[in-house]
């Protein structure tokens, strides 16, 4: 594959790996407040076999660096063979471009693999260096043929940069709870309306009087709830994707290198895990991200998957959790409708124009029905 270029006394370049380049110049761009992006999140799917061969998620980390210098920009990037694991769904646009006669895959997929949570998708020294970086994924998608290049789950203080390099943007909706300073869960109780506030503690009085919920960190999660949290994730994931994304070392790896990073919420009945739900904590959000168990036991899901993360993200301090794609059902429990935006490029003239008028289209609906779902929150309407 190739991909290098160069500008200004500066080389961009194509890597095989996130692994491949020095963990402290790829966390130095990354910053500290998402942990999709940082080196050890990327290199543990990586490693563990979760990205790779045979998974249809190829790495190709685009980069820019001096000849001999550190590392300036750096975009995780990965040559997809299907449009699984992304959340922002174009399989609409790659069967009508390959009913035209065209190849939509590969293509280029800028992303956290496996992740629909907002962050940083151009790593910069300089954002000057947006442009180039942009410009060199454009350049390995003309070079080796590839019908397109996809940025999903864009943090909002980066979608200029897309917007002004040309980047057709795409707006969708998540369900995201905000922290008004609150101190206590009953503080956030406090603003709803008084039918959604009962509703709300009976079901969370009906959850935990069935099972005891530990809330593990760090150190404090070993291979044993790793064990129990794999089977909640596999029933989760064959149900929802057909084969589970993640490979049972990666949790591993996860949790050895980033564990800090990691809130892990089990619920156990006499003693035994039976279900859990997998959290990671950046500098300002609890982002949601796997849920499963064993007994179905009712408003158990809600509990700890929503609830536990309210609580924990009062007490971390954060100001908002973000639970993940879909679910309306987030509405009731006091998760708002925010805008998720994706960014894309596309080789073809003709392909691009047709995906432009498709996509001024639907962001009228997507903005409607985001108004029509705020009108429906929770909170009291003084």
């Amino acid at each position: 594959m190739s991909g290098a270029h160069t500008f200004d006394g500066l080389v961009a370049r194509v890597g095989g790996s996130v692994g491949a380049f020095d963990r402290d110049q790829w966390n130095a761009l990354a910053g500290g407040g998402n942990p999709f992006v940082s080196h050890e999140f990327l290199t543990a799917l990586e490693d563990s076999g979760s990205v790779g061969q045979g998974t249809g998620w190829q790495s190709a980390p685009v980069v820019i660096s001096a000849e001999d210098g550190p590392l300036l920009a750096a975009m995780p990037a990965y040559l997809k063979g299907h449009s699984q694991g992304e959340y922002v769904f174009d399989h609409a646009w790659a069967d009508a471009y390959e009913r035209a006669g065209g190849s939509y895959y590969p293509k280029l997929q800028i992303a956290a693999p496996f992740t629909p949570a907002t962050g940083p998708r151009l790593l910069l020294a300089d954002e000057a260096l947006a442009a180039p970086l942009l410009g060199a994924a454009e350049q390995l998608c003309l070079q080796n043929g590839f019908s397109s290049a996809h940025a999903t789950f864009i943090e909002p203080e980066q979608q200029r940069l897309f917007e002004e390099a040309g980047w057709m943007l795409r707006s969708d909706i998540q369900f995201h709870w905000h922290n008004r300073g609150f101190e206590s869960f009953d503080d956030y109780l406090a603003m709803l309306a008084s039918r959604k506030r009962k509703a709300l503690r009976k079901e969370r009085a009906a959850a935990q009087a069935e099972v005891e919920i530990h809330r593990l960190r760090g150190a404090d999660i070993d291979t044993v709830h790793w064990d129990a949290f794999w089977g909640f994730y596999q029933d989760t994931g064959a149900r929802k994707w057909g084969t589970p994304y993640l490979t049972r070392e990666a949790f591993d790896l996860l949790g050895e290198r980033m564990g800090d990073k990691i809130l892990l919420v089990l619920a156990l009945q006499d003693g035994v895990p039976i279900a859990g739900a997998l959290n990671f904590i950046g500098g300002d959000a609890l982002y949601g991200r796997y849920w499963g168990c064993t007994r179905d036991i009712r408003f158990l899901h809600f509990e700890l998957c929503y609830y536990q993360a309210i609580d924990a993200a009062i007490e971390l301090g954060l100001a908002r959790v973000e639970a993940g794609a879909q679910g309306g059902h987030k509405l009731a429990r006091g998760y708002e409708p925010v805008e998720t935006v994706s960014a894309h490029w596309i080789a073809d003239p003709g392909f691009r124009s047709a995906v432009a008028d498709f996509l001024e289209r639907e962001r009228a609906g997507v903005a409607s029905d985001r108004n029509y779902l705020a009108g429906r929150t929770p909170f009291r309407q003084d």
